[in-house]
């Protein structure tokens, strides 16, 4: 990679991590998971068909999903435990 690539990939990192700070769990999971799904459905998708678009258009939808329930369940854990 060159440095121009390396510097545009370490901003997008560093603002999205910014924006996370004023979401709810949920939220942050569900971004979580969609990103962790498209960084390993793109890996995937090179590897096995050579189409790692179409593997990270995929794998960051089932990640968001994931992701989302993820954080569903453990809303619902903090606010029944806050509720005492």
């Amino acid at each position: 990679m060159n440095r121009m690539a390396i510097g545009v990939v370490a901003l997008l990192l560093i603002l999205v991590l910014a924006s996370c700070a004023d979401m709810t769990r949920t939220q942050q999971t569900t971004l979580s998971g969609a990103a962790i799904g498209a960084g390993g459905g793109a890996l995937l998708g090179a590897i096995v068909g050579g189409r790692p678009f179409a593997g990270a258009a995929i794998g960051a939808g089932i990640g968001a999903l994931g992701g989302y329930i993820a954080g569903e369940s453990q809303d619902g854990y903090y606010r029944h435990h806050d509720e005492r």
